[in-house]
């Protein structure tokens, strides 16, 4: 399966969750909640997993946490705040680069409309 078709049911079952859940509770509720909808669905999926940063040559056990991980191919940030900030693009962008992955989603679960809070974001190896 593609990044594109993962997408697609990436994008329902963070639909299925807002419908259910609604806006105003913590990431985690969400990233516990989302990625039971993808495992039921059958996609693997980590959530937490730990991605060391190789620095000149170094790897540094202190790299960073990505939220969800379906697939191995598509990384979600998950928020939930009033608005989502330049530094929320950046951030997902960087781990996009980092990891070498080809596609991520920012997700703003603390919005009155759900869809206008999904961004698309595309690593341009």
């Amino acid at each position: 399966m593609n990044e594109n078709e993962l997408s697609y049911l990436i994008r329902g079952a963070i639909f299925k969750v807002y419908n259910n859940l609604g806006p105003g509770l913590l990431e985690s509720v969400y990233e516990f909640a989302l990625a039971f909808e993808l495992r039921q669905a059958g996609l693997k999926t980590e959530c937490q997993k730990p991605f060391p940063v190789v620095y000149e040559g170094n790897i540094l056990e202190t790299g960073f946490r990505l939220d969800i991980i379906v697939e191995n191919k598509v990384i979600l940030e998950i928020k939930s705040v009033d608005e989502l900030a330049d530094v929320h693009h950046k951030q997902l962008l960087t781990y996009l680069k980092v990891t070498g992955a080809k596609l991520g989603l920012l997700i703003n679960f603390n919005s009155s409309d759900i869809n206008k809070s999904i961004v698309r974001i595309a690593n341009k190896l």
